[in-house]
C-alpha cells in the first residue's frame, strides 16, 4: 500500500511537470481518458479539430480505467488536473468534484442558441452528468458533462449454438431461460458467462431483476433503510442466483472472471450466454469477426414491474473549471458531439452516438447487432440518474454475498442477513 502511495504521488509530480508545460500554451487544450478502442479515433479527430480551428488538442490515454481513476482523485488533489476529463465513479463522487471547483457547469452553453446543444443529444446520455433541481448532494441544477457515445447491458446469445441444442430463438421468461440453459446443457455446451469477477457487473445484473421483482420505489426505498435486505422481495433477488447456481448455468470459475476473459469465452463460442454491455460489439469483432450472435433482455423473472437494464452516456467528458483554456475546452467537446464528428466516432469504434442526428446514418453502416443494442434503450436506467445510491459499503457486501451464493458459501437468507447487518452499522453511523 505504502508503495501505491509513492508510486502513486511520483505520478502526479510527472504530471505535474507536463501540465506546467501544457498551460503555458494558450492554443492547447489537453484531454486525458480511459477508453483504450476509442484512442486512435480521438488522436485523428483531433487532429481534423487542429487543422479547422487551429487549437490543438493533445489527447492523451491511461488505462486500465481503475488505474485512470485513482490518477484522476490523485491529480484533483495535486490541482493539475488536465482540460478535459472524465469521472469513472458514483454521483457522489462527481458532486465532490463540482463542489471543488474542478467541474465546469456547462448548462449555458448547452441552452444556448434556443438549447441548440442539448437537443441534439440523446436525454438519457445527457443525463448521465446533469444534476435536477432539489438533488440529494446540494448540487446547483445543470449539465455538467458532455456525452461523447451511449451504450447499455444485455444478454447476448450464439446463434449457432442455440440451433445445436434445437433453440430457434431464446426465451424470455426466466423460467424459459432456464430450460434453455438445460437444453444447451445436455448437448454439452456451457450456458453462460459474465465478467464477474467484477463486481459492478454483479451488481448490475442484481439491479436489472431488483426493479423487475419490486419497482424501483422499493428499490431506493431499501436504500433509504425503510426497506430491509431481508425483505421476501430481495431475498428473491439473492435467490435467483442460487437457482441459476443449482441448474449448473454458470461457467466454471464466473466469480473470479475478469470481464476481458468472460469476452473472449463467448467469442471463441465457449458458451451460448453472456451478459455484457454493447461496447463488446467492437471487441468481437476483433475476436472473432465470423460471430453470429444476437441481443437481448434479459429474460423476465417477474410481471409485476418492467424489467430495466444499465444504460446511458457510454463516456461523458468534463471540462476542468479552473482552467485558462475553458472556453477552448468546451468548443472542442461541442464540435466532437456534433453529427459529422460523431458518425466517424462510431463507425471507427462500432459504438453508439450520443447525438440524435448521427443515430440513422451509423445504424445504416454498423454491425447491426449494435442496432439491437439500440433498441434496448428504451429500457435503461442508471446509478447515476438515480434520485440517491446505496452506500458504496453495503453495496461490496450485496455483491460479495452473491459471490458466495454462487460458489455455495451462502444460502440466499444468509447473504441477506449479512447485508443488512452492514447496513443497519451504516445507517447508525449516518444518524450521529
Amino acid at each position: 500500500m505504502q508503495r501505491l502511495k509513492i508510486l502513486c504521488c511520483c505520478l502526479v509530480v510527472v504530471l505535474f511537470a507536463g501540465c506546467s508545460q501544457h498551460s503555458q500554451s494558450g492554443n492547447t487544450i489537453l484531454l486525458w481518458h480511459w477508453m483504450t478502442d476509442s484512442h486512435d479515433t480521438l488522436v485523428k479527430l483531433a487532429e481534423e479539430y487542429q487543422k479547422e480551428s487551429g487549437v490543438q488538442v493533445t489527447v492523451r490515454l491511461f488505462a486500465p480505467s481503475d488505474a485512470y481513476s485513482r490518477m484522476i482523485i490523485a491529480s484533483a488533489q495535486a490541482n493539475v488536473l488536465p482540460d478535459i476529463f472524465g469521472i469513472l465513479s458514483v454521483k457522489s463522487i462527481v458532486a465532490d468534484f463540482i463542489k471543488a471547483g474542478l467541474v465546469a457547469d456547462l448548462t449555458d452553453e448547452m441552452k444556448a442558441n434556443g438549447a441548440s446543444w442539448a437537443n441534439s443529444l440523446f436525454d438519457k446520455a445527457l443525463a448521465d452528468k446533469r444534476f435536477e433541481a432539489g438533488n440529494i448532494y446540494g448540487i446547483k441544477p445543470g449539465i455538467y458533462g458532455v456525452p461523447i457515445n451511449m451504450t447499455n447491458q444485455q444478454m447476448l446469445y450464439n446463434k449457432k449454438l442455440l440451433a445445436k441444442a434445437g433453440i430457434s430463438s431464446p426465451a424470455v421468461t426466466f423460467d424459459g431461460f432456464i430450460k434453455d440453459t438445460q437444453a444447451l446443457r445436455r448437448v454439452g455446451i456451457t450456458p453462460f458467462v459474465s465478467g464477474w469477477g467484477e463486481l459492478w457487473l454483479i451488481n448490475c445484473f442484481a439491479s436489472n431483476y431488483a426493479f423487475n421483482i419490486m419497482g424501483e420505489k422499493k428499490v431506493f426505498a431499501t436504500f433509504r433503510g425503510e426497506v430491509k435486505y431481508t425483505d421476501p422481495d430481495w431475498i428473491k433477488v439473492f435467490t435467483i442466483f442460487a437457482s441459476l447456481r443449482d441448474k449448473g448455468v454458470f461457467i466454471d470459475g464466473i466469480v473470479t472472471k475478469g470481464n476481458k476473459y468472460a469476452e473472449q469465452d463467448f467469442a471463441l463460442e465457449r458458451v451460448a450466454f453472456a451478459f455484457n454491455g454493447s461496447w463488446s460489439v467492437n471487441v468481437y469483432r476483433d475476436m472473432n469477426p465470423s460471430l453470429e450472435y444476437g441481443v437481448m433482455l434479459p429474460p423476465a423473472f417477474s410481471k409485476a414491474h418492467s424489467l430495466k437494464i444499465w444504460g446511458g452516456a457510454g463516456a461523458s467528458l468534463l471540462v476542468h473549471a479552473g482552467s485558462p483554456n475553458k472556453d477552448k475546452a468546451i468548443a472542442f467537446l461541442k464540435w466532437l458531439t456534433a453529427r459529422q464528428q460523431q458518425v466517424s466516432l462510431s463507425r471507427e469504434t462500432n459504438t453508439l452516438p450520443s447525438n440524435k442526428e448521427a443515430m440513422p446514418p451509423v445504424l445504416a453502416f454498423v454491425d447491426p447487432v449494435l442496432g439491437e443494442f439500440f433498441k434496448g434503450m428504451e429500457h435503461t436506467t442508471h446509478p447515476t440518474i438515480w434520485p440517491l445510491n446505496e452506500d458504496p459499503l453495503v453495496m461490496e457486501v450485496f455483491d460479495r454475498g452473491i459471490q458466495a451464493i454462487i460458489i455455495g458459501e451462502k444460502t440466499p437468507a444468509q447473504a441477506a442477513r449479512d447485508v443488512q447487518r452492514v447496513k443497519d452499522r451504516q445507517m447508525a453511523k449516518g444518524n450521529k
